[in-house]
Parts: structure tokens; sequence; C-alpha cells
């Protein structure tokens, strides 16, 4: 069903059934609908649960990992304090692994930087801790 909204208005996109804006309420209830109708052929969803948070929170690990900076996602979010949109970025192990994998060694950068040597004594107090 097209709606023909001028995209200029305030018009709200997600209606109930009576044409009302739909809430959260409304939100859950589909969720909860379109959970169960997958369970049916997927049973490692049924100890599964979704929420209208789901739905946000997937979309900003999705960004995150489409390279949107995390000031830009806060944003977005609403989120007051970065620290809050932070969270996002701890959650994906993957892109923990990818950052890890993008570190490049250090260049001898002249007189400050020292060689690597091997100290026993450091390495046993490090396995005696």
């Amino acid at each position: 069903m097209e709606l023909h909204i001028d995209l200029r208005s305030e018009g709200r996109v997600f209606l109930n059934c009576r044409t009302a804006p739909l809430s959260r309420f409304g939100v859950r209830y589909i969720l909860n609908e379109c959970l169960k109708r997958a369970q049916t052929s997927t049973p490692s969803l049924c100890s599964k649960r979704l929420h209208p948070h789901s739905m946000r929170h997937s979309t900003a690990v999705a960004l995150l990992k489409s390279g949107v900076d995390l000031m830009t996602i806060g944003q977005w979010l609403g989120h007051a304090d970065l620290n809050t949109t932070n969270r996002y970025a701890a959650i994906d192990l993957e892109m923990k692994r990818k950052a890890i994998e993008s570190i490049q060694p250090m260049v001898n950068q002249g007189a400050y930087t020292q060689k690597w040597r091997h100290d026993n004594t450091i390495l046993e107090w490090l396995e005696a801790l």
C-alpha cells in the first residue's frame, strides 16, 4: 500500500491498523509475531527474545561495521554521551579481530626506539604473577 507521503511533511511512515502512529507496543507485537513465524522453520530461535531495542542495536552495530564513526551513530541514536555509543564498539568481536590484524609493526623511529631483546628476568617475573 502506498501512502504518497510528502517527504517534507511531518507525516508518520509507520501506522497501525487504525492509521494512528505505530507505538512501541505495536512494534513489539509485530516483532513477536514475526519471531513466532520464524521459529516454526528455525527451532534455534525458540529461546530468543526480540524487542524494539533489538532493531536499534542491530542498526547501530551494522552502521559501525560499515565504517560510520561513533560520533555520527551517537547523534543518530540521540545519545548525549559518546560513552553510551562506545558500548556498541565493545560488542563486535569481528571488528576487534580486524583492528588487531590492521596493526602495522613499528618502524625504527631513530634514537628513541630500542631494539627488542629477550630478557629472561622480565619473563620470569611475568610468569610468577
